[in-house]
């Protein structure tokens, strides 16, 4: 491996660490009240090195949140290419296909899930959710074109994005992996009915 090569793992493995920890603290002790200090100690990584990757905490915490929701959005947007083929311009079974690959997501990454549906966060956190939302209504909105246009459509995307984010909160919160499967598997059934 080249020196280049080292540097980039070195600074990846660092970035890595910090993020573990963050999460950790942020979990345990919630946004406001993390400490910069607690985190360096559990990451092993010096303090010039989170500012430096993250400039400060909440750095960290956007970096958490991009992560989690890039890693839902892709996961969604694969199942609904995975889905395209047998749907038959269905647009409700494509974007269930989606809904139920973005709630698998928010179990498999519970603990993050969980710290971004606290509510807490950095100045501007909220702004920048909300915006996250409108494009993610926007993208369903599209998706769901197929069932017809206009401001109903607009309306029903709404209404099953909403239900859609609720619900990946709830399974980020449930006891086991069967109480948050049961939470998935209704969910679909109601957003099908509700699309219906």
């Amino acid at each position: 491996m080249s020196e280049g090569g080292r540097q980039w793992a070195r600074a990846d493995a660092t970035r890595h660490a910090l993020l573990e920890a963050a999460q950790r603290v942020f979990a345990d002790r919630g946004y406001a009240d993390a400490g910069i200090a607690e985190i360096v100690e559990r990451s092993h990584v010096s303090v010039g090195s989170l500012y430096h990757h993250y400039g400060g905490k909440a750095g960290l915490y956007l970096a958490l949140w991009e992560e989690l929701t890039a890693e839902q959005e892709r996961a969604a947007a694969q199942a609904v290419a995975a889905a395209r083929p047998g749907a038959d311009g269905d647009a409700i079974a494509l974007f269930v296909a989606g809904a139920r690959a973005y709630l698998e997501v928010c179990w498999e990454r519970r603990e993050a899930a969980r710290l971004f549906h606290a509510g807490e966060g950095p100045s501007g956190f909220s702004l920048m959710r909300r915006q996250r939302a409108q494009r993610w209504i926007g993208q369903n909105t599209k998706l769901l074109h197929g069932a017809g246009g206009g401001r109903s459509t607009q309306v029903l995307s709404l209404v099953l994005t909403t239900v859609i984010g609720e619900a990946g909160r709830e399974i980020a919160l449930a006891d086991d992996a069967g109480a948050a499967r049961e939470i998935l598997d209704e969910v679909c059934r109601i957003l099908v009915r509700l699309a219906g």
